[in-house]
């Protein structure tokens, strides 16, 4: 994205969007096949002190070919600016806008955030009704623990991960890799632990993941 000094110029706190703290990982973006934005649908503040985020971030960055960015809910001045510009919303660490990357996973911790993952859509020029969005955009997924009662985002978001995101990620990964550019029908119908991805078009009976002593998922890396 091009430079945005004159636009963090114009908002409070803009080491909110700025990014480059201590233990992000940068990768390049045009060695990196795969990319992912993870997304707390609150401002930067509170978003940054979520764990689930720091989980999967480490997890995904950990895997070849694969780059995860974050991005969160900008604050009222940096929205205003956003739309005065025309500037989509873009992630912390590579500056792209959201609808570059190949998926976006949402963290739904309260119902509350409802509205903001919607917004966040809008201000990232993505249609966030499910149904005006083609394979063109990137395939929109959610997990937390709200996604445990899926239905009231079902008509924006495209997948659902039920239960702990952290179990399931790297199989929902290989199919997403194995099969990128195949349209978000192909993906639908892959066996990856469908009994804990929930799609809402398709309604299959849906178990939650969870995490068991033997877990082998790696330790989150924290971002201060």
């Amino acid at each position: 994205m091009n430079n945005l000094d004159p636009l963090l110029n114009q908002v409070s706190k803009p080491a909110r969007y700025t990014g480059g703290e201590w233990n992000s990982i940068v990768k390049d973006w045009g060695q990196t096949p795969f990319r992912a934005a993870l997304c707390y649908p609150e401002t930067y503040e509170l978003g940054a002190s979520n764990l689930a985020l720091p989980i999967l971030y480490n997890l995904l960055n950990s895997q070849p070919g694969v780059l995860a960015e974050r991005v969160y809910a900008p604050w009222l001045d940096m929205e205003a600016k956003l739309r005065e510009h025309g500037v989509p919303l873009f992630s912390l660490e590579s500056k792209r806008p959201l609808y570059d990357f190949d998926i976006i996973g949402f963290s739904l911790g309260y119902e509350l955030t409802y509205t903001n993952v919607l917004n966040i859509l809008d201000l990232a020029q993505i249609p966030p009704l499910k149904s005006q969005r083609n394979d063109s955009f990137p395939l929109i997924i959610a997990g937390g623990g709200c996604a445990l009662n899926p239905e009231p985002m079902a008509d924006f978001i495209d997948l659902f991960v039920i239960g702990e995101g952290e179990e399931v990620i790297l199989e929902l990964l290989e199919v997403l890799l194995a099969h990128k550019g195949k349209g978000k029908n192909y993906y639908y119908k892959q066996p990856v632990s469908k009994e804990y991805i929930y799609h809402p078009s398709i309604r299959l009976n849906t178990k939650r993941m969870a995490l068991y002593k033997n877990s082998t998922r790696q330790q989150p890396v924290l971002i201060p």
